[in-house]
């Protein structure tokens, strides 16, 4: 009987699901040659939000960490999470950018790549599958598992079965939110080897705690390989732990042959950097339980907190969590895993914010109607629909024939400062964020600053809106400040001047009499795609002084003014780009439904829409400044 073998999924799922991905390569060096050691089927390394986090706040090269960790690990082989045509971001790129990625990937050290798709639609694989084949790497492709009417084995059978004609070397059971109970993992992975002539892996998530129970059953099952990770990064809504399973198997036909003792002298390490960083211990809460029934993962629900945290409504993540599951079946049972479960998940906060559904839809959710993400499993309901694209038609093709190849222009607007082909290709995906590391890099390099570290110390689950981004410094006020709770217009002057001269792109002040906020510098991340905005305004300082809302003085406005209130906390911006022109002047004539102003608010950028017909008089919010829920936004005059 052949042996089941192991996927460590320590050095990059692990950590991404408990850690918020802020694992850093000085940390995985000194324990590479004991993991090399151990006989893994292979190390997933790298991919999913690792390229992300490494550039935007980590100041890491992430195509330095993969020659890094191959310069350690010379007998295991290195594995990468791609997003099929969304490879590490979360919009399609064009084809061309996509060959140039898995090319220098495969050349770095990648040798075996795991593709899949949100929504399961294979044209999204065929492309990076294609590019993956002609490196001569190892191409496997992913069956993203969920439950709901129209994802029946057989559904989960049908799309195996094309990845496999489609030359996918091997098939991986992708369970992102702990669903697969252990008797269905039994059913679905006896179904793949009977029907499948490649080998079946199976990748879940503890989350409810069903993970250990599946992949042993998979393993009854005939599965070849199956994914774990080091104990201290385990349970929660990461992996299973490795050690767990591994002796659950010893004395049987599928016994690993893994030796615990090593395991558990890997684990020691991976636990004092645990406790020295700070980090927290994966750990299975009743809201996680609760995913059998709303199907939120975890890290979807602790964004959702985020999120909430934000818009100070944290009390109503109970109403977010049942409105998930009837925005889903509205939107064609889209698989919650990245980024439909930003569409899914965003809109669900909007509706219960707002207090009607589908009342404001943010870009992305418009672009997952109109087909620019993929065909959704099960039709989109008409009347859902016909609210948020009206009568357009969406596309039928596969979204990415829709984008201009276009790596070589990129090139040109980036040659100032790249240094390499991997430079081009980083700008590629995330052209502002690239743009600030490779200045930062340069001024490293130049002795102009000393390079910027994050704290040892550091939380497990930062807020988006709040992580220490590089040169970022967050001032809390001390209990002196809180005892005085003064601050005059000469210090926020100070503030402004220091800013304005030092290093530091963003500085918060918060007194009990006062909040300053100051940012510098362009903060965007993806390039713009399917009507995706850029997240910042360049070289434009935001400053924000604000007395607490019940210090506020009452302003009276005109009785037949209709004031627009921002509808979220966020970030107010008066066009869709920052080179082109602002939706609406002073003076602008509206229809009611026309786009006034964007808020950028829970990763999205959100249209603000007029309410009336009638004539914008005044604008009170100053381009990329912060905005407060129900602060006045425009007044419109409106037709008599």
């Amino acid at each position: 009987m052949k042996k089941p073998r192991i996927t460590d999924t320590t050095l990059r799922d692990a950590h991404q699901s408990l850690w918020a991905t802020r694992m850093r390569t000085e940390d995985m060096v000194p324990i590479l040659e004991e993991i090399d050691k151990v006989g893994y089927h292979s190390l997933e390394m790298w991919g999913g939000a690792t390229f992300d986090v490494c550039i935007r706040y980590l100041n890491e090269d992430p195509w330095e960490r993969i020659r890094t960790i191959k310069k350690y690990v010379k007998q295991t082989p290195l594995q990468m999470l791609l997003r099929g045509q969304n490879l590490v971001g979360y919009s399609h790129y064009p084809d061309d950018v996509v060959i140039a990625f898995v090319d220098k990937a495969a050349e770095c050290g990648i040798d075996i790549f795991r593709i899949f798709d949100a929504l399961n639609d294979v044209r999204n694989l065929e492309v990076p599958m294609r590019a993956v084949k002609k490196t001569g790497k190892h191409a496997q492709a992913c069956v993203v598992y969920t439950l709901s009417p129209v994802h029946t084995y057989q559904h989960f059978l049908e799309t195996a079965l094309r990845l496999q004609d489609m030359g996918a070397d091997s098939i991986c059971i992708k369970d992102m939110a702990g669903l697969l109970a252990p008797y269905a993992a039994y059913e679905l992975v006896s179904l793949f080897k009977e029907k499948l002539d490649v080998p079946v892996q199976l990748h879940t998530h503890y989350v409810g705690g069903m993970a250990i129970g599946a992949c042993l059953k998979a393993v009854e099952a005939g599965v070849d390989v199956f994914d774990a990770c080091s104990g201290p990064l385990a349970f929660g809504s990461s992996q299973p732990p490795v050690e767990t399973l591994v002796r659950a198997l010893q004395g049987t036909p599928w016994d690993t042959g893994l030796d615990l003792h090593h395991l558990f002298k890997i684990a020691n390490y991976w636990e004092d950097l645990r406790r020295r960083r700070g980090f927290e211990r994966g750990v299975t809460r009743l809201n996680d339980m609760k995913v059998f029934d709303h199907q939120v993962p975890g890290g979807m629900i602790t964004n959702l907190v985020v999120q909430l945290e934000e818009q100070k409504a944290l009390h109503r993540l109970d109403e977010v969590l049942e409105e998930i599951p009837r925005v889903r079946e509205d939107l064609g049972y889209p698989p919650l895993v990245t980024p439909t479960s930003q569409v899914v998940g965003i809109q669900a906060v909007l509706n219960v914010l707002l207090g009607e559904r589908y009342k404001m839809v943010p870009q992305e959710v418009k672009d997952y109607v109109r087909g620019f993400y993929g065909k959704p499993p099960a039709p989109i309901k008409e009347e859902i629909k016909k609210l948020i694209i009206g009568d357009e038609e969406p596309i039928t093709c596969r979204p990415a024939d829709l984008l201009e190849c276009r790596f070589e222009k990129i090139k040109e607007e980036i040659k100032d400062l790249a240094e390499s082909e991997e430079d081009y290709i980083t700008y590629a995906l995330f052209p502002a964020v690239a743009r600030r590391f490779f200045e930062y890099r340069r001024k490293v390099r130049s002795g102009e600053i000393e390079p910027v570290v994050a704290e040892e110390k550091e939380v497990s689950k930062p807020q988006p809106s709040q992580e220490a981004r590089p040169e970022q410094v967050q001032v809390e006020p001390t209990p002196v400040e809180e005892s005085a709770g003064t601050m005059t217009i000469n210090d926020v002057k100070e503030l402004v001047r220091l800013i304005n001269e030092t290093e530091i792109n963003e500085l918060h002040v918060e007194t009990p009499s006062i909040k300053v906020n100051i940012r510098k510098g362009f903060l965007g991340s993806n390039p713009p795609t399917f009507g995706e905005f850029p997240q910042g305004v360049p070289n434009q300082t935001v400053k924000e002084a604000s007395l607490p809302p019940a210090e506020k003085p009452a302003e009276e406005k005109p009785a037949n003014l209709v004031e627009v209130t921002a509808p979220m906390v966020g970030t107010f911006y008066r066009a869709p780009a920052p080179d082109a022109p602002p939706f609406v002047e002073v003076g602008s004539k509206v229809k009611k439904g026309d786009t006034l102003c964007i808020i950028e608010a829970m990763k999205l950028m959100n249209e603000i829409e007029a309410e009336c017909d009638g004539e914008v008089v005044e604008i009170l919010a100053e381009n990329g400044q912060p905005v407060e829920y129900g602060q006045v936004l425009f007044l419109i005059a409106p037709e008599e």
